[in-house]
């Protein structure tokens, strides 16, 4: 009997969040995301969309007895080079803004690096280059 050699491919994500730092599938999310990259796979796009928006801002404070996850996700993704994209039209609703439209509005920065605020087509674009898209949270 002939062996067939198992053939371990890498599988290439997008990650979509949708809902909050405090809610427990974003710590699924991060966990995921993690474990994808320990086992050798690539992520094309982590894409923070609708609530999943705070997760990237520097502006949500956590009870010292809970995991920072917006801080947590921060690190993950500078440690790691990841394209970390916040829904711009999301962030813009809940006051999550980056230095451009905080200046823009008059209002506080609440997002920056690693993060970038971009449309809807980022999504998109990560799906035509993944393997598989994963959505955590939502709608």
């Amino acid at each position: 009997m002939l062996a067939v050699p198992l053939i371990e491919s890498v599988m290439k994500f997008a990650i979509a969040l949708f809902s909050a730092a405090h809610a427990p599938s974003s710590r699924r999310a991060l966990l995921f995301a993690q474990a994808a990259l320990a086992g050798g796979h690539e992520i094309v796009r982590l894409f923070f969309y609708q609530d999943g928006v705070y997760n990237a801002s520097t502006s949500v404070v956590t009870a010292q007895d809970e995991l920072d996850l917006p801080r947590q996700w921060r690190e993950f993704v500078a440690d790691h080079q990841l394209d970390g994209v916040v829904c711009i039209a999301a962030a813009l609703r809940r006051g999550v803004l980056n230095e451009e439209e905080a200046s823009r509005y008059q209002r506080s920065v609440a997002v920056g690096a690693p993060w970038e605020l971009s449309g809807l087509g980022q999504l998109h674009d990560a799906v035509q280059n993944a393997d598989r898209l994963i959505c955590f949270g939502g709608a």
